[in-house]
C-alpha cells in the first residue's frame, strides 16, 4: 500500500528526486513528515498547491491519500 509524491518544478531540486513513494494512507502531517525540511517549509507557504489523484486540493490540510494515489506538489506559477 503506497502513495507516490510527485515533486515539480523547483520543489524536485529541493526535494533532490522527482517522485517519492511512501506507505498509505497519507494526510498533511504525514506529507509534511515524508518530504524534506526544505520541502516542508514551502508546502506550509500558501502559494504552493496539492493536487491528489489529479484535483488541486482547495484545502492542502484536508489531504487524505490512499493507496495508489498520486499526490503532487505545485510550486508557484510565475507568468507575465
Amino acid at each position: 500500500m503506497a502513495v507516490t509524491i510527485l515533486f515539480l518544478g523547483p520543489l524536485r531540486d529541493l526535494a533532490g528526486t522527482e517522485a517519492l513513494e511512501v506507505g498509505a494512507p497519507l494526510d498533511w502531517a504525514g506529507l509534511l513528515s515524508a518530504v524534506a525540511p526544505a520541502v516542508a517549509e514551502q508546502l506550509r507557504l500558501e502559494r504552493v498547491n496539492v493536487a491528489c489523484a489529479g484535483r488541486v486540493l482547495a484545502d492542502k490540510t484536508g489531504l487524505a491519500a490512499k493507496d495508489g494515489d498520486e499526490v503532487a506538489l505545485l510550486p508557484p506559477v510565475s507568468g507575465g
